[in-house]
């Protein structure tokens, strides 16, 4: 960072606190959105800001949790960069609805590319079935810029609630909602209609036959009344007749 960011970034603090509002975070790797459902599959996007204004960011390497391993893994291509996707051993295998899990994603590299000063990238990612033992997965990742410099944003949250120097990129796991089902969110496959929604439609066509047959039996009496108006009308011209005669 230039010293006229630096001292930009200081005034805008100090003047943030002589007005008593709070002090906007730095640019940091952030995941997007930073919140999903326990149980259920989630994309999220790596989104890599870069704070230099003298060198680019060439590489992103994302760190995913091993505690709490993720079984599907699958990356949007980027254009211009390089994708690794590694998978590693489980220090000890995890129990999930799909078996015992013993490997698992550790690590997603992206490289090859350029993101320059003044510019960020975001890097997807499809990912799933979260934990539903935890409230939170945190994603180490390392930033190396086109001068050699590398910046870890690996620190966990202080227990103060204050934010941390490098925070790791973390999403927070909230419970499913009570209408989901056990894959938690809308990018999961639908989930099968209510017990009740079949007899739904027997009620429809019963109504729409009642409906058929009034109209019917409408139909039949305004006929009926029209030939007998008809036949009436004949018989008086006929009574006309005779007695003219």
């Amino acid at each position: 960072m230039s010293k006229f960011r630096r001292t930009a970034a200081v005034l805008a603090a100090a003047t943030a606190l002589s007005l008593g509002l709070a002090i906007p975070a730095l640019a940091h790797v952030t995941v997007n959105p930073g919140t999903a459902e326990q149980g259920g599959f989630t994309k999220v996007a790596f989104r890599v800001p870069n704070e230099r204004d003298d060198a680019s960011t060439t590489k992103i390497e994302v760190s995913f949790p091993v505690d709490h391993p993720l079984a599907f893994v699958s990356v949007k291509p980027v254009p211009g960069w390089e994708v690794k996707v590694t998978e590693g051993k489980l220090p000890k295998p995890v129990k999930t609805e799909y078996g015992d899990l013993t490997e698992a994603v550790t690590k997603v590299v992206w490289s090859g590319g350029e993101i320059k000063p003044g510019q960020f990238q975001e890097f997807e990612v499809s990912m799933g079935q979260l934990p539903t033992d935890t409230d939170r997965l945190m994603f180490p990742t390392t930033q190396t810029y086109s001068g050699g410099e590398v910046v870890k944003w690996a620190d966990e949250p202080k227990a103060d609630g204050t934010e941390a120097e490098r925070p790791a990129p973390t999403l927070k796991l909230t419970p499913a909602s009570a209408d989901d089902d056990h894959h938690g969110t809308a990018s999961a496959a639908p989930s099968a209609p209510p017990a009740a929604s079949p007899a739904a439609p027997s009620v429809a066509p019963m109504a729409a036959g009642s409906g058929s047959s009034s109209d019917g039996t409408a139909r039949l009496l305004g006929g009926a009344g029209l030939i007998v108006g008809i036949v009436g009308v004949v018989i008086g011209f006929l009574g006309l007749r005779r007695r003219s005669a």
